[in-house]
């Protein structure tokens, strides 16, 4: 049954799409082409982000202060005592790592730290490691591999 709460138009009817502006007044946008009546943006060319008018722009008022470096990397750190929740003869990997919520991520990678100590030999492949903490992890027959 046909009803108010059901009507759509017939299939094809509708178009989305090329909205082609400036196309008359029996458009439906015609004449001014949906900008108004003059003024700066009715006008092409509008100026670029962050010009107020002439006004001494946010960017340039607010005060410039310290030095930022691009080329550091976000390295996690982790310490020796923090593998010792590992069985023996494991490999500790990154991903092991995450897993076993060591680490929530690896960031730009990560680096094994000495301190706290170590009881189980395992097989350790990270970015990177301290020469104390490759010392405990060598000392008990495991392997310090950088990756």
């Amino acid at each position: 049954m046909m009803d108010l709460s059901n009507l759509k138009p017939a299939e094809g009817s509708r178009q989305s799409g090329n909205f082609r502006r400036g196309r008359g007044h029996g458009s439906g946008n015609g004449k001014t082409a949906g900008k108004g009546h003059k003024g700066q943006k009715a006008r092409s060319g509008a100026p670029r982000p962050g010009f107020e008018g002439g006004q001494m722009p946010l960017y340039r008022r607010i005060p410039k202060r310290g030095f930022t470096n691009r080329n550091t990397k976000d390295i996690e750190a982790i310490n020796v005592s923090a593998l010792e929740r590992f069985d023996n003869d494991t490999e500790v990997t990154i991903e092991t790592l995450i897993e076993a919520g060591v680490i929530k991520s690896a960031k730009d990678g990560v680096k094994v730290l000495g301190n706290g100590e170590l009881t189980k030999k395992l097989n350790v492949k990270v970015n990177a490691f301290s020469e104390s903490a490759k010392a405990k992890i060598e000392a008990l027959g495991g392997k310090a591999e950088v990756i």
